[in-house]
């Protein structure tokens, strides 16, 4: 796994699919040989798997394919079968030459991986607790398996609301197909192999119409994917493509690892990968994945106006998150702690209370953006033992702030520089971090050192304004000057 907690953006407007989603992480460099190893490792027979590259309206894309035998094979990528011959022909004849491609690359690389397998199931319908049991005897991380059983839970409360059943009695076909469960292992590996700590999805693009599927004719979007979208609160963009685009191996693998539907407002593109889909459209169906890492504020001479800073968001909406845990150790709590921050809460506190009969207990309160309730509520019920989380809309004033890097003698530090209203004067509050090592590099003790800081960056204030006044009067003995020549 890799220890580095990247950002991971994913730019859904040709929709999402689980094998889109896996070519596009290993386009962005999750390491194939750990796949390959972890889908060995799969208690199932019946595929293997084929990583090559394709074109896509011109695109050189990745492609990731799960080849099934003639017992376990199924019709997810027919398109005659899903929507019909008119349709199959109308888009065989757009692209015929793309779809050619494929089968090129299918041919050259058919041997390249051949799974071994250990246990075979005698149905494909398989219940959730089989596919929890496939995911906990495959080799991979703990993180790996707990993302790709959060993924095979948010499809099985789906099609149990589609079916009207309880989620231990919901037997499905199409999660419990074999490509799904090599797809949906697959994306938990690769996740896990970039260190995916956040993700951000601002909208998935789904198209409209019909298809086919094992109880007949079904709308776009599919019940299951409508009631994912409804219960994790994911933003749908129906667009007036004629087909399905979001599946709902798609549709969970985002519910199951978005953190966050808002892109920051400047950023850098550490890395981009494109996965390719095998479905053919008008829209050629490409997921485009991106590593971005948060860009700071710009300094200095691009320094933000009093006027700017001001006019950004002196109020705003948060959402406490609370409940109250009375049967959890003091070692679950500050690991769930840590999860949460980690999943981007924006604060995250424990309050001591007492409860019926005088239980001592602790009260969870979690302070977090509307979009990301889902999965920080994901993580409160899957690692404590809550049963229930009350949710709070608080509105809230802020000072408008911005992230300074200020250079003292002893080195660098970041510093949050936050405006008081009316005009009353600027603060600035020295970051942890910051401090901490220059207090190590330097001997100096940590209040020495967060003052001293804090004088720097007043310093540099009255120098900018000093710069900036002394310019002022320039120009103005320029325009006087000017002014007297021409009288």
């Amino acid at each position: 796994m890799n220890t580095k907690k990247n950002t991971l953006y994913l730019e859904c407007n040709s929709g999402i699919s689980g094998d889109m989603a896996v070519a596009a992480l290993l386009d962005l460099g999750a390491d194939r040989e750990v796949l390959k190893k972890a889908l060995k490792s799969i208690p199932v027979k019946g595929f293997r798997i084929r990583i090559s590259r394709v074109k896509k309206a011109g695109l050189d894309v990745c492609d990731f394919h799960v080849i099934l035998d003639e017992a376990h094979e199924n019709h997810d990528h027919d398109m005659a079968y899903l929507f019909g011959d008119a349709h199959h022909e109308e888009h065989k004849h757009l692209h015929g030459k793309e779809h050619e491609h494929l089968h090129e690359e299918y041919d050259d690389h058919s041997k390249e991986h051949n799974t071994g397998h250990v246990f075979h199931s005698h149905h494909e319908h398989r219940s959730l607790s089989e596919i929890l049991h496939i995911i906990e005897h495959t080799e991979m991380t703990k993180g790996a398996k707990e993302t790709a059983a959060r993924i095979f839970k948010i499809l099985a409360e789906a099609e149990a609301k589609a079916h009207g059943l309880p989620e231990e009695k919901v037997h499905f076909h199409e999660v419990g197909a074999v490509d799904s469960i090599v797809d949906i292992i697959s994306v938990a590996v690769c996740l896990d192999n970039l260190g995916v700590a956040e993700c951000i999805v601002p909208a998935i693009c789904e198209g409209t119409g019909t298809i086919r599927c094992q109880h007949g004719i079904m709308s776009v979007p599919v019940p299951a994917v409508v009631n994912i979208v409804k219960e994790h609160q994911l933003k749908l963009s129906i667009t007036n493509i004629i087909g399905e685009l979001v599946t709902p191996t798609g549709a969970a693998i985002v519910a199951a690892v978005k953190t966050a539907d808002t892109l920051p407002e400047s950023f850098r593109i550490i890395k981009t990968g494109m996965g390719g889909g095998k479905r053919t459209y008008e829209r050629p169906s490409i997921l485009r994945a991106m590593l971005i890492e948060k860009l700071s504020e710009p300094v200095g001479d691009d320094r933000i106006s009093k006027t700017d800073m001001v006019n950004r968001n002196d109020k705003d909406v948060i959402y406490k998150l609370e409940s109250n845990i009375d049967d959890c150790s003091g070692e679950v709590l500050g690991y769930v702690m840590d999860r949460l921050l980690e999943a981007g809460a924006r604060d995250v506190h424990y309050i001591p209370v007492y409860m019926k009969k005088n239980r001592p207990a602790y009260q969870l309160n979690v302070i977090c953006k509307e979009e990301q309730i889902p999965a920080l509520e994901s993580i409160i019920f899957s690692e404590t033992t809550t049963i229930g989380i009350r949710r709070q809309r608080m509105e809230r004033s802020v000072l408008p702030r911005r992230s300074l890097e200020i250079l003292t003698e002893h080195g660098n530090a970041m510093v949050k520089e936050c405006r008081l209203p009316d005009d009353k004067g600027i603060k600035y509050y020295p970051e942890y971090e910051s401090v901490v090592k220059l207090c190590k590099t330097s001997g100096k003790s940590f209040l020495e050192m967060y003052h001293l800081i804090i004088e720097q960056c007043k310093a540099k204030m009255s120098g900018d304004v000093k710069k900036e006044t002394a310019k002022k009067s320039k120009v103005r003995r320029l325009w006087k000057r000017k002014y007297e020549e021409l009288s």
